[in-house]
């Protein structure tokens, strides 16, 4: 590959830098629909109507879910203003680490980043374990064979991982054909729910503020924030989309509102479905085949046999999205120096950051056959470690995604008072401190509930471990940040500036020469 400077472009879907085209992605491969899709799919709408949802009904007892994901679709605009106003001034596939390194610094830049990485790693090997839990049951029900679900989990790794040297545009149009299909057999759901409602007819009684209380609210807050993960990741990909200035803002809010209005509707169906009196006890006894049975009821096998198989599907483009996602964190990280410099490098052919791929198949996979060497139950059974898999790495993985969006939050502010810019965008600044606060208090919820939201009995130290993962990501990114910061600061000054750090080297360069 050529490097030195740059040259005219012959190509204009590329990127060339100062260090070459290997240290680039490649630009102009997603439009608004594109990027729009990519980044739904990591909410996986099925998987959250048909586990989520009844869980929060069922376990947490919140009968004003529906309202609930309307209020978090409120605080997630108001994060939104900021984040979207910061992805016009810094196009960077690190995104979070890079909005906190511009905001609060390189060092906080350097935690934010192992964080980061650990997050979305978590949430994409969690989906692993339900994968193929239901690919196994599928197996029995229709072929009445007998699969472990580590087979189907770990075929699933190395689909993912093949799709993710690829172009990102061929993976758009994979993520968006599946993402459509699931969400228009929701819909269909829906429709059919509120046509046919339960005993206590079009009851608006989930839209009550009442029905947001007990103790179960802190930890029905912590599932349904996690339903919306997926939008803040339209500016990892803004190296390679078209505008990123105008698309990645558009896509944020755009994929905020669809998510608030499509979860509330759903799960305002499922409480009109069942009756908002009995949604509660009727979820703790189906579970996650709650969906299922009422569609059963209302639409018939032929559409439920179908769902089952879209539910598939939607994991596995929840976890291609994931991975992609990455994959981009890790070739930002290589690029500046805060992984070695072979994943800051991209695909010859595809653009892809390959090195990044090949990382979160790698650990993808290691974490399967550590969960399956333990499993010694038997195939068909979804206790531990099939379903400890998906609970405590989703929940893992919210959790820092939380305290994520929280810090990018101030850092926002942080990063237009530097500017001195802050009159200008003081009422974008009061959102995401408010946006900020309200986020931070989520994070504090979840930790205090987290052995709740795992299923740890009391007193388990599953309820410090887990959170300590994320709390040891920091402690340790933040670390290795100062270790930078005194011993390498070139390589800390870069933390955050992605592609402006080679043209400040060719600046460099040039001065030198003169």
């Amino acid at each position: 590959m050529p490097t030195g400077r740059s040259t005219t472009l012959q190509d204009t879907a590329e990127i060339r830098t100062y260090k070459g085209q290997d240290r680039a992605l490649r630009a102009d491969r997603l439009g608004t629909a594109g990027l729009l899709l990519s980044v739904l799919a990591a909410s996986a709408p099925l998987m959250v109507v048909a586990g989520v949802m009844p869980t929060t009904f069922g376990v947490m007892g919140i009968v004003g879910q529906p309202l609930l994901f309307v209020i978090l679709g409120i605080v997630l605009a108001l994060f939104s203003i900021g984040y979207a106003e910061m992805s016009r001034h810094v196009h960077n596939a690190g995104a979070f680490y890079a909005y906190i390194a511009r905001g609060l610094g390189p060092t906080a830049g350097a935690g934010a980043s192992l964080v980061a990485l650990v997050a979305y790693s978590a949430m994409q090997v969690g989906v692993y374990g339900i994968l193929g839990f239901e690919i196994s049951g599928l197996f029995a029900t229709y072929l009445d064979t007998e699969v472990a679900w580590w087979i189907p989990a770990l075929l699933a790794v190395a689909a993912t991982g093949a799709l993710g040297w690829l172009k990102i545009d061929l993976n758009a149009k994979v993520l968006g054909v599946l993402l459509l299909i699931e969400c228009a057999l929701v819909v269909v759901f829906d429709l059919a729910a509120l046509g046919k409602p339960g005993a206590e007819g079009l009851s608006l009684h989930a839209f009550d503020p009442a029905t947001l209380s007990g103790p179960g609210l802190g930890t029905a807050l912590c599932f349904c924030i996690a339903a919306f993960v997926g939008f803040e990741q339209s500016p990892v990909y803004a190296e390679e989309t078209s505008k990123p200035h105008i698309v990645v803002s558009r896509v944020m809010f755009l994929a905020v509102g669809f998510v608030a209005l499509f979860f509330a509707l759903s799960a305002w169906a499922l409480t009109v479905a069942t009756g908002p009196s009995e949604v509660v006890r009727t979820s703790a006894e189906a579970g996650p085949g709650l969906l299922f049975q009422l569609t059963g009821d209302r639409l018939g096998t032929t559409f439920t046999d179908v769902l089952h198989v879209l539910f598939v599907t939607g994991m596995f483009a929840a976890m291609l999205s994931f991975h992609n996602v990455v994959a981009r964190y890790a070739f930002a990280m290589g690029r500046e120096g805060l992984l070695p410099a072979a994943f800051g490098r991209t695909n010859a052919g595809t653009g892809a950051p390959g090195t990044g791929s090949l990382l979160q198949t790698v650990i993808a996979a290691v974490v399967v056959i550590a969960f399956a060497a333990t499993d010694d139950l038997p195939a068909g059974d979804p206790t531990a470690p099939v379903l400890h898999l998906f609970t405590w790495m989703g929940s893992v993985g919210a959790l820092g995604v939380t305290l994520l969006m929280a810090a990018a939050s101030f850092a926002v502010i942080a990063f237009f008072v530097r500017r001195g810019t802050a009159g200008a965008q003081v009422w974008r600044l009061v959102a995401a401190g408010a946006a900020g606060l309200a986020l931070l208090a989520i994070a504090v919820y979840t930790v205090k509930d987290f052995g709740v939201l795992v299923g740890a009995e009391k007193g388990s130290a599953l309820s410090w471990v887990l959170p300590g993962i994320i709390g040891a990501a920091v402690a340790v990114g933040l670390a290795y940040g100062a270790v930078l910061r005194s011993r390498r600061p070139e390589v800390h000054a870069r933390i955050g500036l992605g592609n402006e750090a080679f043209r400040l080297d060719q600046a460099a360069d040039a001065d030198i020469g003169a």
